[in-house]
């Protein structure tokens, strides 16, 4: 557990170097291309004040972007009974309680620390599950907060959403401005516009690879903290049985969810941020017993 709180703390490291990188690549790219250096060092500028002001308002533009509502314990007695119970096993603070009216059932976790984390769940999670189930998605949800898999979510979350913003400015900018459009060399062109086009997509695959190896983690440590494994096994089952895209879609989003909540498809199932629910489910039944 402790090794992987500093892996993750490592990796938000990491993730904003290389995210740094792939856009100091685009305004290299474009500053070669209109030779014109200060395009490079703008490019970096800006995009790190958008990329910090993301990262320290992610919970903020996350609530935002799911449409989710803060509850009292009356308002949902039930998911709010199993994120304290949760809590107070992991030893942690307990997270703001929020839900989504969507009938998708899903739940993520938010935040950059366990002080300033909240839980969410969708109206159609909690018609679903039972009272272990909904303890075993909360406990999933606070191993993401435990195990700070939130502050690497929230870090890719930010930077994807730069890489995008940037990639999308400099795009506009090539297609709008035909002067300055004709007095560039046509091979620097495409290389710029190809870097436009190929940065969001590194962006996604980073995030890819991150997310699919913390939500198997995240599936064991709830086990650990409810002591429960067929809990998280029926709710596992549950989400891949009553599995559909959820109203309000957003990509950066998508790896934050205990599930995916995009639309089905060969695009969105080759770059899903979540391993399938069966083989979650096959690894915790192989580990059961371990657990």
């Amino acid at each position: 557990m402790y090794s992987s709180i500093s892996t993750n703390k490592r990796n938000t490291v990491l993730i904003f170097s290389l995210f740094i990188a792939i856009i100091g690549g685009i305004g290299l790219a474009f500053a070669w291309g209109y030779r014109d250096f200060s395009i490079f060092w703008t490019t970096l500028i800006i995009a790190a004040i958008y990329a910090f002001v993301e990262y320290t308002m992610s919970s903020k533009i996350a609530i935002k972007m799911s449409g989710a509502t803060e509850v009292t314990r009356s308002q949902a007695p039930e998911l709010y009974a199993a994120v304290e119970t949760v809590s107070i096993t992991a030893g942690i603070l307990m997270p703001k309680v929020y839900v989504i009216q969507d009938p998708a059932p899903n739940a993520f976790a938010a935040g950059t620390k366990p002080e300033n984390s909240l839980v969410c769940a969708t109206t159609g999670l909690l018609e679903i599950m039972d009272k272990a189930e909904l303890e075993a998605v909360m406990a999933h949800e606070i191993s993401h907060i435990k195990n700070y898999d939130i502050r690497v979510s929230m870090a890719a979350f930010a930077l994807t959403a730069a890489i995008g913003f940037i990639a999308d400015i400099l795009a506009r900018v090539i297609f709008l401005n035909d002067d300055d459009r004709d007095s560039i060399n046509p091979i620097t062109l495409l290389i710029g516009l190809a870097v436009a086009v190929i940065a969001p997509l590194l962006a996604s695959i980073t995030q890819l690879a991150i997310s699919r190896q913390r939500e198997y983690l995240a599936d064991a440590s709830a086990v650990m903290l409810t002591r429960h494994p067929d809990g998280m096994i029926s709710a596992l089952a549950k989400l891949q049985q009553y599995s559909r895209p959820m109203q309000r879609q957003n990509s950066s989003m998508a790896s934050m969810y205990i599930n995916n909540p995009l639309k089905k498809g060969f695009m969105n199932k080759l770059f899903s941020t979540h391993p399938p629910l069966e083989d979650r489910i096959k690894r915790l039944q192989e580990n059961s017993a371990k657990l």
